[in-house]
């Protein structure tokens, strides 16, 4: 009798990667337009959330993981600010070197001296003159920082009335690493965190449940406001444009993304 070998098991079908949302097609603007949940929530004049200090103008503390966060999600409220003679103070988490891995364009190998570049052009535009602070954490690596990060950040509060950082449910690891530690320094100094969304647009639904709406409010900008941040938009030229036309170069955030951002209103979560 010939004995037959087994036949080999056979390997298990491979798992696909799990899906990135933020890579996904995302929501149109025109379906954040037509939900009237957006309108309807409550609106605020940040001016009268700061305190009246005798001798001493507020200070307000605007947290970003990449240049163009800041501008993106509260650029607006940052015009209005300044306007007020609010005292600013701005802290760069990364230099958003790694927004293009993939890219073998000459300017991928210079984002960081770009995008800051590009940041100090926005706040021009803004007509903000603030305080910068970049902290030199790796582009992609924020949440490897987190803990030191969270008592850097509480120190820089020592001063300010109050906070304002990426959502820290944003989908995007280094945004949320950045949220977290801002709110954990928040709680820390005792100091209200207010948190801006940028990828929860292209990745929720209007009503979606996974974001936190009962404590959402809107900031009405003022037609200034608004010319200065769409303006401070454009100067983000390694963003909105390809840096080149091989795979890798793609614009990270094409007109259907900014889309979002050139409301007349900006959302916080408070």
């Amino acid at each position: 009798m010939t004995i037959r070998p087994a036949p080999p098991l056979s390997a298990p079908d491979p798992q696909p990667p799990p899906t990135d949302p933020i890579q996904e097609p995302g929501t149109p603007e025109a379906d954040w337009r037509a939900w009237q949940g957006l309108r309807a929530l409550p609106a605020i004049d940040p001016l009268t959330h700061l305190p009246a200090t005798a001798g001493r103008r507020p200070r307000v503390m605007v947290v970003a993981a990449h240049p163009d966060d800041e501008v993106l999600g509260f650029g607006g409220t940052i015009a209005v600010l300044a306007a007020a003679g609010v005292r600013l103070r701005l802290v760069s988490i990364s230099a958003g070197e790694s927004s293009h891995p993939h890219s073998s364009a000459p300017a991928a190998r210079d984002l960081a001296a770009i995008r800051t570049r590009e940041l100090h052009q926005a706040l021009g535009r803004l007509g903000a003159d603030v305080q910068s602070v970049f902290l030199g954490v790796p582009d992609g690596r924020v949440a490897r920082h987190e803990r030191e990060l969270t008592g850097q950040v509480a120190d820089l509060l020592l001063d300010c009335d109050l906070c304002v950082a990426p959502f820290s449910r944003d989908l995007h690891p280094d945004h949320e690493a950045a949220g977290r530690a801002v709110l954990a320094a928040g709680a820390r100094r005792d100091l209200p965190v207010w948190e801006y969304p940028v990828w929860a647009w292209h990745w929720a639904l209007p009503g979606d449940p996974r974001l936190p709406w009962h404590r959402a409010a809107r900031i009405p900008l003022p037609p200034d406001a608004r010319a200065r941040k769409h303006a401070a938009l454009e100067c983000f030229r390694s963003q909105i444009h390809p840096l080149g036309d091989r795979p890798g170069d793609g614009a990270i955030l094409p007109p259907e993304e900014l889309a979002h951002f050139r409301r007349d209103f900006e959302v916080v979560w408070r």
